[in-house]
């Protein structure tokens, strides 16, 4: 099991720690380190400043969000990531939720997501293989566009830049079972959001047939404590924003996959409380139990014993959320 370093997304600003860490992730021996967006930062920015600091990490988007960008100009920074960085990107897409896809970006939520998901991830690999011009009669995704607002001049194209590689590896943020059942054959890698190395029963049937050298690829925080309940609190915060604030309380993908994964009537709660303004009430209904099992927080000791469990499962890549080089350390020390 490979260990990454997911950095996320800036809050109120840049993190002027995200660098130091991730070069010393890599002096570490970390895989890969992997930047997100919501709707602030972009992710390809800060992986680009990484990029011209490192020589071996591998480069990750973990997520880069399908709505804010054709399919066309999400391979066009891949590709040019990939170029920069001698061939050490990866591109980790998710379609986000309604809320953010049609209150953010100004654009429908697809009424199939694994429809438009297909489609995009189509035309990407059509642009990094470069063997012909990009052509898609696609449901979302038409190339040239033949909508009756357009002019019907449009010109297949190929990209004048040569791809470094067609097989530019590509990950797909899935949630729902279907979901992610059509990942394991569309794409490179799924990067679950919330992964519990006891409740793998949850994933069985949508991963009953994984293709050879398939990632997996779970973000997970860690951090090395003393006080376990402390040091679960920031994990309590990211699951009450999450399941409360990130959705719609008609439709949350982040609480439905709590419910699967047997804390519905917790995830009821945390919705009804964040929803109805009580954030900090809505954190605290967070279970212990359930952020606790999603993460490796307290002492060296114990998170050696809960390490071993991440390893006995599918997992090929861990991908932490650390706060300090010592927990890097840690975890490096660990996983050798």
């Amino acid at each position: 099991m490979r260990l990454g370093l997911a950095l996320g997304y800036w809050g109120r600003g840049p993190n002027p720690a995200h660098l130091d860490l991730a070069t010393e992730a890599e002096n570490l021996g970390y895989h890969s380190v992997w930047t997100a967006e919501a709707w602030g930062s972009d992710a390809f920015t800060p992986l680009t400043w990484i990029a011209a600091h490192t020589t071996r990490i591998r480069l990750g988007t973990a997520i880069a969000q399908m709505a804010a960008r054709t399919p066309t100009a999400t391979a066009m920074h891949a590709l040019t990531l990939d170029h920069l960085s001698g061939g050490r990107m990866m591109l980790g897409l998710g379609l986000s939720g309604p809320q953010v896809v049609e209150g953010w970006y100004g654009r429908p939520f697809p009424a199939s997501p694994l429809t438009a998901t297909r489609e995009y991830v189509d035309v990407i690999r059509q642009v990094l293989r470069r063997e012909a011009p990009v052509t898609l009669d696609g449901r979302f995704h038409t190339h040239p566009y033949r909508g009756p607002d357009g002019t019907g001049i449009g010109k297949p194209l190929r990209p004048i830049t040569h791809p470094l590689r067609a097989d530019l590896p590509l990950l797909l943020g899935a949630e729902g079972p279907k979901n992610i059942a059509q990942t394991t054959r569309i794409a490179d890698g799924w990067l679950p959001l919330y992964w519990s190395p006891t409740r793998t029963d949850v994933y069985q049937a949508s991963l009953a047939t994984l293709p050879e050298n398939f990632m997996i690829a779970p973000m997970a925080r860690a951090h090395v404590c003393d006080d376990v309940a402390e040091g679960l609190l920031p994990v309590k915060a990211m699951l009450g924003f999450y399941i409360g604030g990130m959705g719609h309380a008609a439709r949350n993908f982040h609480a439905d996959l709590m419910s699967r994964m047997g804390y519905e009537e917790e995830a009821h709660r945390i919705q009804t409380l964040f929803l109805a303004g009580h954030k900090h009430e809505a954190i605290q209904a967070v279970p212990d139990a359930f952020a606790d099992e999603i993460s490796l927080i307290g002492p060296r000791e114990r998170i050696a014993e809960r390490l071993d469990l991440w390893r006995k499962g599918p997992v090929t890549d861990l991908l932490l959320t650390a706060p300090d080089p010592h927990t890097l350390r840690v975890l490096a020390d660990l996983n050798t």
